[in-house]
């Protein structure tokens, strides 16, 4: 949903190749290989960063012409914290799982230490 979001404020401000780059980002979530899932965390924090941006510069526009923006601060704030959740979302273990990016190595194959027999 977040990507959505970005490629819809893209959208608005006209910007056609970004819009096709956040639809590219939302077809990576199918792609299970572990660079998709890196490619998704940077995207989603730049995604969360563009937000902080967006807010800066319209707070600016509106201080300068007198209009209140508490408001639209904390809309647009909200839309940037849920950008980076997102790309945090992707270091739970299912979607770990899901791309692949799940602990490999010798110590997630290793068998328990057992004094068996």
């Amino acid at each position: 949903m977040s990507l959505l979001v970005l490629g819809a404020h893209f959208l608005r401000a006209g910007q056609l190749l970004l819009v096709g780059l956040a639809l590219v980002l939302v077809a990576l979530l199918f792609v299970r290989r572990r660079w998709a899932w890196r490619t998704l965390q940077v995207a989603l924090l730049l995604g969360a960063g563009e937000w902080v941006r967006t807010t800066l510069e319209l707070t600016g526009e509106r201080a300068l012409m007198g209009i209140p923006s508490g408001w639209m601060v904390a809309i647009l704030g909200a839309v940037a914290g849920v950008c980076a959740l997102s790309a945090l979302l992707l270091f739970t273990p299912r979607a770990r799982r899901w791309f692949g990016a799940a602990r490999e190595g010798p110590a997630a194959t290793r068998e328990p230490r057992g004094g068996g027999a």
